[in-house]
């Protein structure tokens, strides 16, 4: 009798094992899409930014700053009021604009008489940061699907089906990712997450965000690569993705040569801000 129960328990584990190992799986095809961005590995993060400078980010100036210095750029996209695909990354306009609301609040017409940080700088349309870029550098583009809105994603999609340089999609949310499985399956698509569980707000402390922090509804999307916050770099889930399944594995967002240096072993990729990288050798060299 004991025996059985020790048999039960065992046959338990190893199916909780292989369903955890089913559900956090990333896409195992495609890989050799993935090598132009590791090859690339510095994204200058909304980019090449200063917040108290005239480039402040997600800003024209400071993404033409990354392609005149050579690094590849993340952003973000979220849909205007009048469905137009901007550049911003915030939910609410507050600490970038100083004014209330969200970019979904307003129209494009309304959101261009904003300015970011005090600049003369104004929140760029996608379709203007794609014509800056001109594929002289590879993109990250983040996408924002706020309260499962995904209508952003066919939006931008119109301006990426014709855009000619190389870029990937990322999101925080999953059905944002599923979408371009379902819809955009050749491009390559990242799960971005956090360790949930760590945040000051209690809205993220429930079984939702925790399947999310760990890689739970990859099943779904079936990510080609995870972007995770290098602080929680050790997440079990995030490691088998990378060093089991060999996916892609991003890190956001470094802010300093030392946070480079201590997670070089642990990324593929790396999402920067508030210095400039020294050049590192290759990996493989």
């Amino acid at each position: 009798m004991l025996l059985t129960i020790i048999e039960i328990l065992l046959l338990i584990y190893v199916c909780v094992m292989v369903l955890y190992f089913i559900l956090i799986m990333p896409r195992m095809s495609h890989k050799e899409a993935r090598k132009p961005f590791t090859d690339q590995a510095y994204f200058a993060h909304r980019g090449l930014h200063d917040n108290k400078s005239e480039a402040p980010e997600n800003s024209m100036a400071a993404f033409k700053k990354a392609v005149d210095a050579g690094y590849g750029i993340e952003l973000d996209v979220h849909i205007t009021k009048d469905l137009i695909p901007v550049v911003f990354h915030d939910d609410t306009l507050k600490r970038v604009c100083g004014v209330d609301g969200k970019i979904s609040d307003f129209t494009l017409e309304e959101l261009q008489e904003f300015r970011l940080f005090d600049t003369e700088e104004k929140i760029p349309l996608f379709k203007d940061v794609l014509e800056l870029v001109d594929g002289k550098v590879p993109l990250i583009v983040e996408i924002k699907a706020n309260d499962n809105d995904l209508r952003v994603c066919p939006k931008a999609d119109e301006l990426l089906k014709d855009y000619k340089g190389l870029y990937c999609m990322e999101s925080f949310n999953p059905l944002a990712v599923k979408w371009y499985k379902k819809n955009r399956n050749d491009i390559v698509r990242g799960q971005l997450s956090d360790s949930y569980m760590h945040a000051d707000n209690e809205k993220y402390h429930t079984p939702l965000y925790w399947a999310m922090e760990y890689l739970l509804l990859n099943i779904l999307a079936k990510p080609d690569f995870i972007a995770y916050n290098h602080k929680f770099h050790k997440n079990l889930s995030r490691r088998i993705n990378k060093n089991f399944y060999n996916a892609m594995s991003a890190a956001w967002t470094i802010r300093s040569q030392e946070e480079l240096d201590a997670r070089l072993d642990d990324f593929d990729v790396y999402i920067f801000e508030g210095f400039i990288p020294k050049q590192c050798p290759p990996k493989n060299a």
